[in-house]
């Protein structure tokens, strides 16, 4: 497992079980942009997730709420991204397959 990528499987998890939680509201979040990637997010996701994840890291982390949710968001836009490459690699060109083919 690559990091940042249990905190996606997590959130996936808790959502499919209806429990709203740190990993739950940041995937929640990333729901649009993750599933271009090609995941599977379950339904429903949590309404305001930007709000009550601020919310719910003030109460846990007072003043480094901001730097705490800001350091979430940076995971979770690397995560969608590394998923959505993974994605586009398998049908995308190679070049080593053009350099074999080139010396047919």
């Amino acid at each position: 497992m690559k990091p940042g990528e249990e905190i996606i499987n997590q959130g996936m998890a808790d959502l499919a079980e209806g429990i709203e939680t740190v990993a739950s509201l940041l995937v929640s979040i990333g729901a649009p942009r993750l599933r271009r990637s090609g995941l599977i997010i379950p339904f429903p996701i949590i309404p305001f997730p930007e709000h009550r994840l601020y919310d719910l890291l003030k109460s846990r982390h007072a003043d480094g709420a901001h730097s705490k949710y800001n350091a979430l968001i940076r995971r979770l836009v690397t995560n969608s991204r590394r998923y959505r490459e993974a994605r586009s690699t398998t049908t995308a060109w190679s070049p080593a397959r053009r350099s074999s083919s080139a010396r047919c």
